[in-house]
């Protein structure tokens, strides 16, 4: 069975982001193992000098190389991704780099109508940047809209086609990881890019 993060895209308390991994981890059980990781808690990224990376950060980056895949669902704030997680992919970035290379399912969900659509675009330019190079699965936007009255009292998805094309998404996912996996030749040399690579060089 496939072991995959579910990445938490926001330090909010009452995330209908956190309330749609919870269900997927549930939901998906019998398909994968999906451990949920919040990054509330992690520091300002501040660039340190020495590169030590805080033990919070690397706890996340080792659970994310060891991992299948990673499933990152974020809000969106002002047509972008929460600074929360702009602020751990800076850390999970910085001398280390567990994304390359790394299949990536994208999910969403907002309070109103377009259901996080132009954050996920976002985090796309954002995971495709050489520091993190990850795979993020083509074609996939689930986007929950209007998601404070998706969910019933036990935390389901209360709409019988949200849950049907999460189905067929999750097992496109599924998929997707297999296919990742073996796309594996170049890995030695895309992770060295990525460590080597410096914007006051170009």
């Amino acid at each position: 069975m496939e072991k995959f993060i579910g990445l938490v895209g926001t330090n909010s308390d009452n995330s209908t982001n956190r309330k749609l991994l919870q269900f997927m981890e549930k939901y998906f059980a019998d398909k994968a193992q999906i451990e949920i990781i919040e990054i509330k808690d992690l520091p300002i990224f501040n660039k340190p000098e020495d590169k030590q990376i805080p033990e919070q950060v690397q706890l996340i980056a080792d659970k994310i190389d060891a991992a299948s895949g990673v499933i990152i669902s974020t809000p969106e704030y002002d047509h972008a991704v929460p600074a929360s997680l702009i602020n751990a992919l800076n850390w999970l970035s910085y001398g280390i780099f567990p994304f390359v290379d790394k299949a990536v399912m994208i999910t969403g969900a907002s309070y109103g109508t377009l259901g996080s659509s132009r954050a996920q675009l976002h985090l796309r330019q954002i995971l495709d940047s050489p520091e993190l190079k990850a795979r993020i699965m083509p074609s996939s936007e689930f986007l929950l809209s209007h998601s404070l009255q998706a969910f019933d009292e036990e935390g389901r998805l209360n709409n019988g086609e949200h849950i049907e094309k999460l189905e067929g998404l999750f097992e496109d996912f599924l998929t997707f990881v297999k296919i990742t996996n073996q796309l594996n030749h170049a890995h030695s040399i895309n992770k060295k890019e990525a460590e080597n690579f410096s914007w006051e060089e170009i």
